[in-house]
């Protein structure tokens, strides 16, 4: 019975299995394959594409073409389409066309480095098998789909290097499966998503370069997978959060460029797994932790551009698998630890931008592995160790700005990779060592700024690799060796400020590829040789302050890249060539302090050059006297005759009518003979501007002040002295009581120009309500500012503290805008002549207003006050010396000065003099700032930075080189 049953089923199962219909797996990459036929045809392909195997299915044909023919195509066993990988195909189009729907099998879908633009559609969601996701290196904008947190299959994750902006969706917290999650270098903004939290199996987060703000999720410690976190070049805030050391796994931690604050956790050294730690580019305060030296596997610790302070802990002697060391641009101090010498993998090490003190260490000598060694812009103190020889395999040695004193030592020449040496602005002594023509891959060798003596080596023509050679402001004497004629690569050369003689050698034509030549303040002497016009591609050739002699060679017309020449002050003799124009325009040329003759040629280029102390050069250009032939063809000119007619007339008119209405008052004069009224109503020029009325203002101003009584004076000027007067009802205002010097003033012509100052209406200038004249007192009325002068503050150890370093940038900007305002805003301009820090005014907010502008002009009555040299000594352009012609760019000097007093907190006295010579690496804040306020933060000492180039442009010598005020107000729009 049961052997019968049997039967009975198998035969059953048997005749169900042969008359039931085939399943046709193929059918569904058909439908597949049709899809993505669809899609292609919306794709910019380019030629002989291997997408070209992409072709639409014979009838009849083999439905399995899509798997075993197609580019890019992996099916299943099923033959649907499994995996979909067009990478690097070079397609441009868009996601809108595909069919998500009939492509529910896939598991990897591919487009990595295309360019797809658009969004990314939401119906990505249909792919709910995917596990590969790489879209990156593509041009997908748009915000990143939420619903691709309900596909949670996904372990890869690559959206990077596109435009996806928006917030990171909270949804990806749900991506349990994730083991890398991508998505840096996009426009993302907003908040970390806590949620990411929950991703128990991530391996690496990458969401660097992009806008993303806000602190960095404690919950980002629950990630126990995570081996690298990479957050860097964001805007993140607040403190690297301490949880972050339970990442047990963590091997690399990135979160530099960002706007972190607080000290870096201790917690940290739990982390033993990591070998890349990277906080640079914060605002990181407090000391290094010591625990970091329990990270035995670090290989590269970056802790520079932040604000850490106190000393390198002795601790980080112990990473011995460190091979990059950055701490620079910080507020380390102390000494460098000797413990560094166990570093012995050590291949970089910056210590730059600190306060570093005491001496280099010798064991540093042991770091064999070094190739960079930065130490430049501290305080680094006594000689160069010996020991630095042994370092065979550096390549950089930066050590200046310091303080270093001594011989260079001669081992140095034994350093054969060396390429690049700068131990300038230290104090040095002795003579350059022969040899540094051992180090044969030298490109730059800068020992500028030293004391120096002795002669340049021969021995330097062994340098064929040079590029860069800077050996300005020492004692060098001797000639310039003919050896150097070798430099067939030579790109900058700087010999200035040395005692340099004899002739240039004729070798200078060998450098072809020269763009800068400075040879200014030495003995130089001679002809300037012809071979200077083989220098085609020189920029800026200096000769100036020497003792050249004869003609300026005609061969300057072969530099065509030129864009400053100065030949001043030397003994050039004969006429200015005419070659000069058939250079290009716009070049800045200095010929002054010469012996040159003759008519100066008719060229745009010398139109606005500096020509004056040669006595025997005429022509029509400023600085020099008119040719004969000039004077003569004005004298005949038939317009200016003509011209002088128009003049002349009517000038004798005026006289005449002057002399009538002089008689005219003479005689109601002497017919009134009235008798004079009470000094009370005596009829000065009372006038009301604003809403003051002169009269009832003056004599507020007596009862307030106790008829100017000392006691209420606030301060004293060149004009007059400033009073404080508190009208009624609570009105604060500062009168200024002119001199009585000054009070004989033109009433009519002065009230014109009162009232056009009062017409100002700028933030950053003063308000002047009006101006009372008095048979007793003239007197000028002022808003009153409630923290004085900036110069009184700047001058109080105590006061000057209230001024932090952003507060002295937004002064300095204030003042820019106000001179901005004058020179280009008003009609016509107003120069100021006497910008200094005792006419800027601080209000409560220290917020800067220019005050006294104007008045020593407007006080004067003869014509000759316009081009008389007024200010206050210190500063002065120095260009009013000998021009005696004020103009807007002798306020750009002045308030350079201003500018660069702001930031040092005193008058920079010499400093101004020699700023031509100091590198741009020399004018920072570790050498000039305010040493009675606290270093500013990173960002802040940026805008400080950006303070001090702008001075530095503003203190040129040469009035045409300054910027405008205009120019400068838009810079500092940048701080």
């Amino acid at each position: 019975m049961s052997s019968s049953y049997f039967l009975f089923f198998s035969l059953t199962l048997l005749f169900i299995t042969v008359l039931s219909p085939v399943p046709n797996f193929a059918s569904a990459s058909v439908e597949e394959g049709d899809a993505l036929l669809k899609w292609k045809e919306t794709l910019q392909v380019p030629n002989n594409s291997l997408l070209s195997s992409w072709i639409p299915l014979p009838m009849n044909s083999s439905a399995s073409i899509p798997c075993t023919s197609w580019f890019g195509v992996v099916c299943n066993a099923d033959e649907s389409i499994q995996k979909l990988n067009l990478t690097s195909s070079g397609l441009r189009g868009t996601l809108q066309e595909i069919s998500f729907f009939l492509l529910q099998n896939l598991t990897h879908f591919d487009l990595r480095v295309n360019s797809f633009f658009g969004p990314i559609p939401p119906q990505i969601r249909l792919l709910s098998k995917l596990i590969y996701l790489d879209f990156s290196q593509n041009q997908f904008s748009g915000e990143i789909p939420p619903e691709i947190g309900s596909m949670v299959s996904l372990e890869f994750l690559y959206l990077y290097s596109n435009n996806l902006s928006s917030s990171i969706p909270s949804s990806l917290g749900a991506l349990t499966s994730l083991n890398v999650l991508s998505l840096y270098q996009n426009q993302l903004s907003g908040l970390i998503p806590s949620s990411l939290g929950n991703l128990s199996n991530l391996q690496s987060l990458y969401v660097a370069e992009n806008n993303l703000f806000g602190p960095i999720p404690n919950e980002l410690g629950n990630l126990k997978s995570l081996t690298i976190l990479v957050m860097a070049m964001n805007q993140l805030s607040g403190y690297i959060p301490s949880s972050l050391a339970n990442l047990s796994n963590l091997n690399r931690l990135n979160v530099a460029h960002n706007k972190l604050s607080g000290p870096i956790p201790i917690e940290l050294g739990k982390l033993k797994s990591l070998t890349r730690l990277l906080v640079s580019n914060n605002t990181l305060s407090g000391s290094i932790p010591s625990s970091i030296g329990n990270l035995s596997n670090l290989q590269f610790l970056f802790l520079d551009q932040n604000e850490l302070s106190g000393p390198i802990p002795i601790e980080l002697g112990n990473l011995k698998a460190l091979t990059n060391f950055q701490v620079s641009q910080n507020l380390l101090n102390g000494s460098i630890p000797s413990s560094l010498e166990n570093l012995s993998n050590l291949e970089c090490m910056f210590l730059q931008r600190n306060n570093f003190s005491g001496l280099i260490p010798n064991e540093l000598g042991n770091l064999k592995s070094l190739t960079d060694l930065v130490i430049s812009k501290n305080q680094l103190s006594g000689s160069i160790p010996l020991s630095l020889s042994n370092l065979s395999n550096l390549q950089i040695l930066y050590l200046d700005v310091n303080r270093l004193s001594g011989p260079i030592p001669t081992g140095l020449g034994n350093l054969k990779s060396l390429t690049d040496l700068d131990i300038s602005n230290n104090k040095l002594r002795g003579s350059i060592p022969p040899e540094f023509a051992n180090s044969t891959r030298l490109q730059r060798l800068d020992l500028s700024s030293n004391q120096l003596v002795g002669e340049i080596p021969k021995e330097f023509g062994k340098m064929k690799s040079m590029l860069n050679l800077y050996l300005s402001n020492n004692q060098l004497s001797g000639i310039i060796p003919l050896e150097l004629g070798s430099f067939h690569e030579l790109l900058v050369l700087d010999l200035s400020t040395n005692r340099l003689n004899g002739s240039i050698t004729r070798s200078i034509g060998q450098w072809a590829q020269i763009n800068y030549m400075n040879l200014s303040n030495n003995k130089l002497g001679g002809k300037i040789p012809s071979e200077i016009g083989k220098l085609v591609h020189l920029e800026k050739l200096d000769l100036s302050r020497n003792l050249f002699t004869q003609e300026i060679p005609s061969e300057v017309q072969s530099l065509q890249t030129l864009q400053k020449l100065d030949l001043s002050h030397n003994r050039l003799s004969g006429s200015i060539p005419n070659t000069f124009t058939n250079l290009h325009g716009g070049i800045d040329i200095d010929l002054s302090y010469n012996e040159l003759t003759g008519p100066v040629p008719p060229s745009p280029n010398l139109l606005n050059a500096s020509v004056q102390g040669n006595p025997g050069l005429c022509g029509n250009v400023t600085g020099v006297k008119l040719c004969t032939s000039q004077i003569t063809k004005k004298k005949n000119d038939p317009f200016r005759q003509k011209l002088i007619l128009v003049i002349m007339l009517p000038l004798i008119g005026v006289v005449l009518l002057c002399l009538f209405t002089y008689g005219l008052i003479a005689y109601r004069q002497r017919w009134k003979k009235s008798p004079r009224k009470p000094l009370e109503e005596e009829s000065g020029d009372y006038f009301h501007i604003t809403s003051f009325d002169g009269k009832v203002v003056y004599d507020d101003i007596l009862k307030a002040t106790n008829d100017f009584n000392e006691d209420y004076c606030i301060g004293t000027g060149g004009y007059g002295i400033v009073y404080k007067a508190k009208l009624q009802p609570d009105n604060v205002v500062a009168v200024k009581k002119l001199h009585s010097s000054s009070e004989n003033v033109d009433h009519s012509g002065f009230l014109n120009e009162v009232r056009a100052l009062t017409n100002i209406r700028h933030r950053n200038i003063v308000k002047l309500y009006g101006y009372c004249s008095h048979a007793r007192n003239s007197i000028l009325i002022y808003e009153y500012l409630e923290n004085g002068s900036l110069g009184s503050i700047l001058k109080s150890d105590v006061l000057a503290k209230e001024l932090d370093w952003l507060t002295r940038v937004n002064i300095v900007k204030g003042v820019a805008n106000g001179l901005a305002y004058m020179h280009h805003d008003c009609s016509p301009p107003i120069v100021h002549r006497d910008i200094s820090i005792s006419n800027i005014l601080l209000d409560s907010d220290y917020e800067a207003r220019i005050s006294d502008f104007g008045t020593s002009k407007l006080l004067k009555l003869d014509s000759s006050n316009w081009t008389a040299v007024a200010g206050t000594y210190g500063y002065i352009a120095p260009e009013l010396a000998y021009t005696m012609v004020a103009n807007e760019k002798c306020d750009v000097y002045s308030f350079g000065v201003v500018a660069l007093e702001v930031v040092m907190g005193k008058h920079p006295g010499e400093l101004i003099t020699s700023l031509p010579t100091l590198s741009d690496d020399h004018l920072v804040l570790a050498n000039v700032g305010d040493s009675r306020i606290p270093p500013p933060s990173s960002q802040v000492e940026k805008d400080v930075m950006l303070v001090l180039r702008v001075s530095r442009a503003c203190l040129n010598s040469n009035p045409h080189e300054r910027p405008t005020m205009h120019q400068v107000s838009n810079l500092l729009m940048k701080a």
